[in-house]
């Protein structure tokens, strides 16, 4: 006699595509596609000074990595900033970093070593140039820090290159026209407060903790920089990723200003080598661009990271494993 298979009820068969839609739907949402294999081994992210925000940033990215990429360790390595930093990942002494596209660009001009292998992975959020002196101090622009003892950042640093830049654009000579004083932004404000310098140069996300730290307990003004941005973006490439800007009011709301505060911002780029693994820079992007949110409760700046921009790396073309992560999320 043969067999009859089972009638198979109407509600059965509704719990039984409920149980596979459920299914579907946690594979959908989770940290990293279930297609993709588990990496294993280790990566180098070079940040920056301790006290600033890419090693805030970058304090908070291994967190979320640890969580999407579980088989991977992470290790942070502080530096002087975007010069060092660029140096390291050509060298493949990191694989990962972050540096302003000015940085890069004279990187690139310069001709470094392995500046060709450089690649980006995203656009992540604009600095912020920042002059900062004590409340009652005379200076209202950078043509009046003439004679002034004036820290302008660490040798590898960004702001080393944009200080000298403004200087420069106000005909100041960097090297005769001020005491040039080589510190980071870890020093500069014990220093300012201790009247052992006079004014500093700082480039970083709004706002800067070591910057409010500083307003909150000392008497600070930022100094206006909008009167230079033609001058620079004049001066073509890399002076041409400046963009004017303006800091609100509020962006350290102990500093003794009135209003909004006139200056430039500069883009800063996450970067790696051409040889980076594919699928390490595809899900390394996508940790970096889905914990936005995340990390943003805690460095603001990282919530301006969005995936509409994210993918304008210039000067520097997109790492494949980077464009295969973007590709994968196009609408």
């Amino acid at each position: 006699m043969p067999l009859v298979p089972p009638r198979i009820s109407r509600r059965r068969l509704l719990l039984g595509l409920v149980a596979v839609l459920a299914v579907l739907g946690g594979l959908l949402w989770w940290p990293r596609p279930f297609w993709e294999p588990e990496l294993k081994g280790g990566l180098t992210f070079s940040t920056g000074v301790r006290s600033g925000v890419y090693h805030r940033y970058g304090q908070l990215l291994e967190g979320a990595l640890a969580q999407d990429m579980p088989g991977v360790k992470v290790r942070l390595e502080p530096s002087e900033g975007s010069q060092q930093n660029l140096q390291r990942v050509a060298a493949g002494q990191a694989d990962f970093t972050i540096a302003t596209a000015d940085a890069v660009a004279k990187y690139r001009a310069d001709g470094k070593p392995g500046a060709d292998r450089l690649r980006g992975c995203a656009r992540l959020y604009d600095d912020y140039v920042q002059l900062v002196v004590p409340a009652g101090s005379p200076v209202q622009s950078v043509r009046d820090l003439r004679g002034k003892r004036v820290a302008v950042g660490q040798d590898g640093s960004g702001v080393r290159l944009v200080s000298e830049r403004l200087l420069t654009a106000a005909k100041l000579n960097p090297h005769k026209d001020i005491t040039a004083v080589g510190i980071g932004i870890d020093t500069m404000p014990a220093e300012l407060e201790a009247g052992r310098i006079d004014a500093f140069f700082w480039s970083g996300g709004l706002p800067t903790t070591a910057v409010h730290e500083l307003s909150e307990r000392f008497d600070i003004r930022l100094v206006q920089l909008g009167d230079l941005v033609e001058q620079l973006q004049a001066s073509g490439s890399p002076a041409r990723y400046y963009r004017a800007a303006v800091m609100p009011q509020d962006a350290y709301a102990r500093a003794r200003n009135t209003s909004a505060v006139a200056t430039l911002a500069v883009p800063n780029l996450l970067v790696t080598r051409e040889d980076t693994g594919t699928e390490l820079t595809e899900q390394f992007t996508r940790t970096v661009i889905l914990s936005r949110d995340r990390i943003g409760h805690a460095v603001h700046a990282a919530q301006l990271v969005d995936l509409r921009t994210a993918i304008y790396t210039d000067p520097l073309d997109l790492h494949e494993g980077a464009r295969r992560y973007y590709r994968s999320v196009k609408p």
